[in-house]
């Protein structure tokens, strides 16, 4: 059985507090993009020497870490523990989302494995279950159950959807060679309420977000790294009506009236994507 994840974007994120517990709480809206992974399962033969019950293989990019650490086998896991009679499985996770992007691609692989597993084992859970062992798993996984357009508060894990729809315009992505971790990013805000909330902002139209539609990881991202910031600079140049830093980075994105053709061209030896919504 297979399906494809997908990525999301942030239209706006606003830290506004730092709390007890050393997190923050974030105002953003979560919107789907059509940039996808594919995640395949199938049954482990019995005698299949492994060790694992779940034996992960990922390729076409090369992810860091341990595969048995990653959230698709996390996933499965925390299934597994309320599910003993689960099978062993093989999975293959096709990479076509950048890591550390800020676009989600690990969150929304592990959203996506729970609710393949759902259905590949008849587990019969709803849709608030499987968000339920989602957000144990990261604060925006529960987003790519139902991958509907949201807005979340919280650590991005208090999530209501929101009439946003953004058919008949392009999305523009440019991922630069320049990891950000999310620690970092963190490291160097400064929590505070934006003038306008971002469920306000979105509820214009598009033409009036730019100025409005704020990121606040984009003040410290791009003191650090000048160039990240060079490159939203750049899609607004290409036409873009509005450009932006996705997550804590370093993926930017642009919303064209028009199909970005020369995006690739624009920025060789870089992930891009563009695709209309």
């Amino acid at each position: 059985m297979i399906t494809f994840p997908i990525a999301k974007i942030n239209l706006g994120l606003n830290v506004v507090e730092k709390r007890p517990d050393g997190y923050h709480n974030l105002e953003t809206i979560f919107y789907p993009v059509p940039l996808k992974d594919a995640l395949e399962v199938q049954l482990m033969d019995k005698a299949f020497p492994s060790s694992v019950d779940c034996d992960l293989k990922v390729t076409n990019m090369v992810i860091d870490g341990d595969e048995q650490r990653n959230l698709v086998v996390k996933a499965y896991q925390l299934l597994k523990a309320d599910f003993p009679d689960m099978p062993r499985i093989h999975a293959h996770l096709w990479k076509g989302i950048p890591s550390q992007a800020g676009m989600g691609g690990g969150s929304s692989d592990c959203a996506y494995m729970i609710r393949l597993m759902n259905e590949f084992f008849h587990l019969g859970l709803t849709d608030e279950q499987m968000i339920g062992y989602a957000a144990r798993l990261g604060a925006d996984c529960a987003f790519f159950i139902k991958s509907m357009p949201c807005y979340a508060e919280g650590i991005g894990d208090r999530m209501e959807p929101i009439n946003l729809n953004l058919q008949g315009w392009y999305i523009g992505v440019v991922r630069p060679n320049i990891p950000v971790s999310t620690k970092e990013a963190f490291s160097l805000i400064h929590p505070h309420r934006p003038l306008q909330n971002c469920r306000e902002v979105v509820s214009r139209p598009v033409e009036t977000w730019n100025g409005a539609l704020v990121n606040d990881f984009e003040e410290s991202v791009f003191a650090l790294y000048p160039e990240i910031g060079a490159i939203k600079q750049q899609l607004l140049n290409m036409g873009a009506t509005y450009a932006a830093m996705s997550g804590s980075g370093s993926a930017l994105f642009g919303l064209f009236k028009e199909s970005p053709i020369r995006l690739g061209q624009e920025f060789p030896n870089m992930f891009t994507f563009s695709s209309l919504f």
